[in-house]
């Protein structure tokens, strides 16, 4: 709902409102505190019938510092709203009985199944590890989920001569495999990740899946509810080729396990039409390209008949559910920031339904989103918007309905940047690059303020006309905020996103640079006051920058790569960026990594720098950030390093995180201010 509709029909029932807005008093901005106020809407499920949806309502508790999951069901007219669970458990990952009077869930590492006609809730079952990829079988009967299924490993050495009581030190870790930590999950425990099913009744879990594997994501049943469908890299050299997954069906009766599909490359995601007979899955021809988009496949159900659906469209399928008449698919994707749900025929037409999905991500203005069809074609999804995260949505016969305002009190009380798309030519070869601008509230354009350029990560991701409680505490302490799509970036096109292949950072500055020209060029920015800041990716390119121009008073690179010959042997996810991302190994190819390490460049630096990082990222490790301010200090270049206690890649998952990072990064700035009266301390 448009904020200034909810501003006046509050003005109209509230009598303090009324004199409020009679008056023409203005909300106040955010505040860092403002984070605990947040809600968004995740994963929601309508009904076969479509007449209810059920989903997620995120919330953060302050008293625990941590984001909560609440269930809440809404009918599909919006009219009714009403929650499921209770506060006290965490709950997740709702999905609806075939009968439509049951709903299963996770809550507290553990399946419970609902009973809609009396509200009764009951746990099945025990399980020793947290389930996940829920799936009803047809007839009801079944749930199938995978698991994590620990393997005993015992160590090769054991220390003799320990006398009784004594305290000698923890015994030491031995580690032979190759994928051994894992940002925000830590160091891998000895095990894999196998399906199992329980009955819808209760009972013990029933290991469906043997072997040194992992098996996860998307589970598809048949649909005589005999056999189920799933991906998996069960190939001898999985470790070393984390890529390549393919498709297996499995019979119930007797394991029997059959590879459906056989290409160099991810194929994931299986899902059979509504009459059993096809089946459709995302993946790619692995081309060891830094970014390679998702392609939408339809094969018969015995792994027969290929047919990619949407190479023309260049644009990677996010996802997919197919209509009740077997002759098309609604899919998700995102364009130009933008999150879009279309209808793709298998006769290979595409029709845009929507292009306002998004809102799974609250703390930076990423894209992303998620939806869920019913039966008779109405789709549920998450409703993007630069004012507020993700609300519900519904679609249907081509009517859109916004069903929740989880935030209309927050909007109520605060003022909201304003957010406006732009677009501007690189200065490098004239492609059009896209960017948005929050304006601070009460933004006045015949004042001159002080600008922060923002990056987003990746680098192979998009920002959006998206809400971001970062970018909004920004511009709400006075700053206007620029936030753009360097090449790099998804959302147009393979070509676009691999012009930094081999090629990273480079030209992506010189986009980047030409955006904070082009908000300039508007006269409403004050040139000695320009700030650069960004994550991980845009850590790393903050890292560049500074090496390359000195038009900004100050510095804040967050989480970043500095060093691409110690990140790629440190980083979680080695096998992978060593393969995709350079060349060649890293003492193949020195010269290529320190030619594109910020660190190369250190020796030019003179802008006050601070770095940020989580003292538990795997993925981006805090050594990196380490190695730069060592540098900068034995340079003499004014720097200063945060360091998140306990927190991995992920920094604002824990909202008070979120509310440092920003409070650091505004008093890095502030501190380098040509007037020093507008921000808060």
């Amino acid at each position: 709902m448009n904020i200034n509709i909810i501003k006046s029909r509050l003005c109209f029932t509230t009598a303090l409102l009324v004199s409020a807005c009679s008056l023409g008093l203005s909300a106040t901005p955010l505040q860092y505190e403002d984070v605990f106020e947040l809600e968004f809407v995740s994963d929601p499920q309508p009904d076969a019938k479509g007449e209810q949806v059920v989903f997620v309502r995120n919330w953060m508790d302050k008293q625990t510092d941590r984001r909560r999951m609440t269930l809440w069901l809404s009918s599909a007219d919006g009219k009714q709203l009403q929650p499921l669970t209770d506060k006290d458990i965490n709950a997740s990952s709702p999905r609806w009985a075939p009968d439509n009077k049951r709903l299963a869930f996770i809550a507290n590492g553990q399946i419970h199944v609902k009973w809609l006609d009396s509200g009764r809730t009951s746990q099945l079952g025990q399980l020793q590890q947290s389930p996940g990829n829920l799936s009803w079988s047809p007839d009801g009967k079944w749930l199938a989920f995978s698991m994590f299924t620990p393997k005993a490993a015992k160590a090769p050495v054991t220390l003799s001569g320990k006398p009784e009581k004594a305290e000698w030190a923890k015994p030491a870790i031995y580690i032979d495999s190759k994928q051994y930590r894992v940002d925000g999950a830590g160091y891998v425990k000895s095990g894999f990740q196998h399906l199992y099913i329980m009955s819808a009744d209760g009972g013990s879990a029933i290991q469906l899946t043997e072997g040194d594997f992992n098996h996860s994501g998307a589970i598809s049943w048949s649909k005589d509810s005999a056999s189920v469908y799933f991906s998996a890299n069960r190939h001898p050299d999985w470790q070393s080729k984390p890529m390549n997954s393919e498709l297996f069906k499995l019979n119930l009766s007797d394991r029997k396990l059959t590879q459906l599909t056989d290409r160099d490359g991810p194929d994931a995601q299986p899902l059979l039409s509504p009459d059993g007979k096809l089946i459709a899955y995302v993946g790619f021809d692995d081309r060891k390209l830094a970014h390679q988009a998702n392609r939408l496949y339809v094969m018969n159900s015995d792994g027969s008949n290929i047919r990619n659906l949407t190479e023309d469209l260049d644009r990677g399928i996010e996802e997919f559910q197919w209509l009740a008449n077997n002759k098309a698919l609604y899919i998700s994707y995102d364009n130009e920031g933008k999150g879009v749900l279309a209808e793709q025929a298998l006769s290979g037409k595409r029709t845009q339904l929507a292009n306002d999905i998004g809102g799974s991500s609250y703390s930076r203005p990423y894209s992303g989103g998620q939806f869920a069809a019913a039966d008779n074609g109405l789709v549920a999804y998450t409703q993007m918007s630069a004012e507020h995260p993700a609300e519900l949505a519904v679609l249907h016969k081509g009517k859109k309905q916004t069903l929740t305002s989880l935030n209309a009190d927050l909007l109520l009380a605060r003022d909201i940047g304003k957010v406006e798309e732009f677009w501007y030519s690189a200065s490098v070869d004239k492609r059009q690059i896209q960017g948005w601008i929050i304006y601070p509230p009460q933004f006045d354009s015949s004042k001159k303020y002080p600008l922060i350029l923002e990056i987003h990560g990746g680098p192979h991701t998009a920002y959006g006309p998206h809400f971001g409680m970062e970018l909004q505490l920004m511009a709400a302490k006075g700053y206007v905020v620029l936030y753009t799509n360097p090449r790099g970036s998804t959302s147009y096109g393979e070509d676009f996103a691999n012009l930094i292949h081999h090629n990273y950072p480079s030209s992506d500055f010189n986009d980047l640079m030409d955006g904070v020209d082009a908000v300039i060029a508007k006269g409403f920015i004050n040139e000695k006051e320009l700030f650069i800041t960004g994550g991980s990716g845009g850590g790393a390119l903050t890292a560049w920058a500074v090496g390359h121009t000195d038009r900004f008073a100050a510095a804040v690179s967050v989480k970043p790569v500095i060093n691409w010959f110690s990140f790629v042997l440190n980083a979680d996810m080695y096998s992978y960026f060593s393969q995709y991302w350079f060349p060649g190994m890293p003492w193949e190819k020195p010269e290529h990594y320190l030619k594109y390490s910020p660190i190369s460049y250190v020796g030019n630096v003179k802008t006050p720098t601070m770095l940020m990082t989580g003292e538990a990222d795997y993925r981006t490790p805090i050594s990196e950030s380490e190695q730069f301010y060592q540098a900068l200090q034995l340079r003499g270049i004014d720097t200063a390093m945060v360091r998140i206690p306990e927190a991995s890649h992920s920094i604002y998952s824990r909202p008070s995180n979120l509310m440092a990072k920003t409070a650091y990064i505004l008093y890095w700035f502030e501190k380098y201010r040509e007037t020093k009266d507008s921000v808060e301390k």
